[in-house]
């Protein structure tokens, strides 16, 4: 099923096609802590791409290696050696749509009770 899945599928990974590009137009540069690996083109007009090693979801690209893609940052994060600040949190991928996704006071999803308006809105009328 494994090269099966591969061929068809383009939301859980890379598919053959895109695999076969990399390999053979892309030259590969880096790899992040998530699994995802990292290309640019060999010749031509320079462009950058990942390979995601899970699902195809773009918030699973941390921020430093997001700026390299976007060609804000020349040199890839790995030769670059961007300093982590104390107070920066982990990376952690997107939530929405899961069980562990926010969800404020009042949200419907919620069995608390919204709190109530301020009063201090005035509807116009013209």
């Amino acid at each position: 099923m494994g090269i099966f899945k591969s061929i068809f599928t383009w939301w859980d990974g890379a598919t053959i096609g895109t695999a076969f590009y990399s390999m053979r137009k892309g030259r590969k540069v880096g790899e992040d802590a998530f699994g995802n690996r990292y290309y640019e083109s060999k010749k031509g007009p320079r462009r950058r791409w990942v390979i995601y090693s899970g699902s195809n979801d773009a918030s699973n690209v941390p921020a430093e290696w997001h700026g390299w893609l976007h060609q804000t940052v020349e040199e890839a994060p790995d030769a670059s050696g961007i300093p982590v600040r104390q107070w920066e949190a982990p990376y952690v991928a997107n939530r929405t749509g899961t069980g562990e996704a926010y969800l404020p006071a009042g949200a419907l999803q919620k069995a608390a009770p919204r709190a109530r308006a301020s009063g201090d809105y005035e509807a116009w009328s013209p």
